[in-house]
């Protein structure tokens, strides 16, 4: 597969800059994996395509206020720093990306908030982008997480930042985001209400919760032309023996195991044993899924639609097929006559393959 396959044609207008009033009813197109059937739904209809038994596996990683706007020193240029994970707590080490970086060099200080009440210092360059930030804080661990998070804002992507209001704050993190620590949110699990939870206990149907911390590598750029030369960024991921032995009794009885979203496939195919079997994990995963590849563990997945040429869409096809997977993009580009046409994105409809 070359990165090239991924292209289609793509406008700004198909992009949801915000949330569906009611977080289950936003459009599901449903794909049939084996035979390419399409079907339009509404998202809390998913409840017909499961049955007592199956379980649904979600993300319960909590987006935490992750952008940094500030200054950098002598100059006073504007900066973005967006903030990627905790290097080393005691030390005060963040791995993170500047935007712009080009004129960003080790050394140079860094002020954020109101009266540049946390400074930081740039200690290396990992990528052209990438750096490493010494926060210069001399209060107690748990003051600098406040001061930090309390500068920090939501990292909102910057397609739909123009439209970034009260009810985007309330509804950014899923309804059931409990570890904070990611950097994006897992877009799947926001079209999961309390009223549809209610709905799956009354059918039987059983879920569980893992947690993958969302980082922007599932949103980076791939350069190379061979998809097997791209290397993904490492993202911190946990799945309790709880929630590893709901999954494999599941697979034992014959139930499916329906993945919400791309990171849930991901972590989830990440500890598996040669049986298919989920084994407990706390680390770090890297694993960069698509085509073609079997999946052990998921056997249904749910997930956005998804911009080209983005490793969340390589994933996507790998699961439900790269050309039924890409005619039903087409499909949702172009509308149909009995439903409109989907939206992509964060905010945007949602896809079931089964």
């Amino acid at each position: 597969m070359k990165l090239s396959n991924f292209k289609f044609p793509f406008r700004e207008e198909l992009i949801a800059k915000e949330p569906s009033y009611y977080a289950d009813e936003c459009k599901m197109m449903v794909l049939r994996k084996m035979s390419g059937k399409i079907e339009h739904k509404i998202f809390k209809d998913i409840l017909d395509y499961a049955k007592e038994g199956d379980v649904f596996v979600l993300n319960d990683a909590k987006v935490f206020p992750a952008r940094l706007r500030g200054n950098k020193e002598k100059t006073g240029a504007e900066i973005e720093v967006s903030l990627l994970r905790e290097l080393n707590s005691e030390q005060r080490l963040w791995d993170v990306l500047v935007d712009p970086a080009r004129k960003i060099r080790i050394g140079n200080k860094l002020y954020f908030g109101e009266n540049d009440s946390l400074v930081a210092e740039v200690i290396d360059n990992t990528t052209s982008r990438g750096r490493t930030l010494r926060f210069l804080y001399d209060g107690s661990y748990e003051d600098f997480r406040n001061t930090l998070f309390s500068v920090g804002e939501l990292p909102v992507p910057k397609e739909i930042r123009e439209h970034e209001n009260e009810i985007d704050k309330e509804r950014f993190n899923t309804i059931f985001a409990k570890h904070e620590g990611a950097v994006a949110t897992p877009a799947a699990g926001l079209h999961f209400s309390r009223e549809l939870f209610k709905r799956f206990d009354i059918k039987g149907i059983d879920y569980t919760f893992i947690t993958s911390y969302v980082g922007l590598s599932h949103f980076a750029g791939v350069d190379v032309e061979d998809l097997s030369k791209h290397k993904m960024g490492s993202e911190r991921m946990v799945i309790s023996e709880e929630s590893a032995e709901i999954i494999n009794k599941a697979k034992e009885r014959g139930n499916r195991v329906f993945a919400v979203g791309i990171t849930v496939a991901r972590a989830i195919e990440t500890p598996v044993t040669t049986t298919g079997r989920v084994k407990p994990f706390d680390g770090w995963t890297n694993k960069f899924i698509f085509p073609p590849y079997k999946f052990a563990v998921p056997d249904a997945l749910v997930t956005n639609f998804h911009y080209p040429l983005s490793t969340m869409l390589m994933t996507t096809t790998a699961f439900g097929g790269f050309d039924k997977v890409m005619a039903a993009y087409k499909t949702a580009i172009q509308g149909t006559d009995a439903n409109k046409i989907y939206k992509f994105g964060i905010y945007g409809d949602a896809m079931l393959i089964i």
